[in-house]
């Protein structure tokens, strides 16, 4: 089985005349938990779009299990279990933490009244089962508590985490978490990291992460691409990263 799960070649982007991404060519590891840094700026969030399908490259391909999926929809690729969350959480704020989940898994028996009429009974088992599972994910990310309130009503960090469960309703394949840590405190930020190393060594996930708190990346991440304008920058260890002149400088600090 091929060792690379996702691989970017030669992927540009512009927008208008400002070229967010240019000829960026990275690779993802199966099985593996990849983290992406770099300044503002940098292309980070415009090459998580591209990969996803929520934009279009101008250039370039994108290969996934060794399959060309340039300019497939966002659909189409959550099919293949290729997921992503955002920095901001879309939840249905009007509905429960388990109705959320519930939402997630495709080709519903419900979605269609003819359907949840006359199979009535194959309707309720389905119904039943994914609330089930549902149930399970809460249980596993340990926020079965809030399984009854109303999504608008969670922390930041908890919507986080409700983001990370709805990922669970189906068969991922690999995760992009974008900015997971924005605007969590450090004790549930720890219990999100907790979430996804557990998913990474139980469940065998992919994800590729990107995030400015470096010592989430360092915690989490091997290995660690940096991107600066458009462009991969270095790519290493948490540990090389944090100790190469190019990254100090255009990123870190010298401070650091």
């Amino acid at each position: 089985m091929n060792d690379i799960l996702v691989k970017v070649q030669n992927m540009s982007k512009s927008f208008g005349g400002l070229k967010a991404i240019d000829n960026c060519s990275i690779e993802i590891k199966r099985n593996s938990i990849t983290g992406i840094i770099g300044p503002n700026g940098s292309g980070k969030s415009t090459l998580f779009n591209l990969i996803t399908g929520n934009l279009k490259p101008d250039e370039g391909h994108i290969f996934y299990n060794g399959s060309d999926i340039t300019n497939q929809e966002p659909f189409e690729l959550f099919n293949l279990g290729i997921l992503r969350t955002f920095q901001i959480a879309h939840e249905f704020s009007n509905l429960t933490v388990i109705e959320n989940l519930m939402m997630v898994p495709g080709n519903q028996l419900g979605e269609n009244l003819i359907t949840s009429i006359f199979l009535r009974d194959n309707f309720r088992k389905q119904e039943n089962e994914i609330k089930e599972k549902a149930f399970e994910v809460l249980k596993f990310l340990k926020i079965d508590h809030l399984i009854n309130e109303k999504a608008g009503n969670l922390s930041g960090g908890q919507k986080k985490l409700l983001e990370l469960a709805r990922t669970m309703m189906v068969d991922a394949k690999i995760v992009f978490l974008d900015e997971v840590g924005a605007g969590v405190n450090k004790s549930l930020l720890k219990e999100i990291s907790d979430s996804i190393l557990k998913l990474y060594e139980e469940r065998k996930y992919t994800f590729c992460i990107i995030e400015h708190d470096i010592d989430f990346i360092t915690r989490l991440c091997d290995p660690v691409i940096v991107l600066a304008e458009g462009k991969v920058l270095f790519e290493g260890t948490a540990r090389e990263v944090k100790e190469n002149n190019e990254v100090i400088n255009s990123y870190l600090g010298k401070n650091y």
